[in-house]
């Protein structure tokens, strides 16, 4: 006699095994770890930084009200 299935079941199985290699995709595809995250923080922050010490104090506008 043949094994009984359950249509629903294995419906659902496969419909959750489409959806996580579609969420699998957009992982790679979009997605970066916390720890990319950071680092990516870290070199922006860095870099602001470097720029700012780079600054000439002539540039920077003066807001001295004396003066005019």
């Amino acid at each position: 006699m043949a094994q009984l299935i359950n249509l629903r079941s294995v419906r659902k199985n496969r419909m959750r095994a489409q959806a996580e290699a579609e969420a699998k995709l957009m992982r790679q595809r979009h997605g970066r770890t916390k720890d990319e995250k950071k680092l990516e923080e870290a070199r922006m922050t860095k870099a602001e930084r470097s720029l700012d010490g780079l600054r000439l104090a002539s540039e920077a506008p003066s807001e001295d009200p004396s003066s005019e």
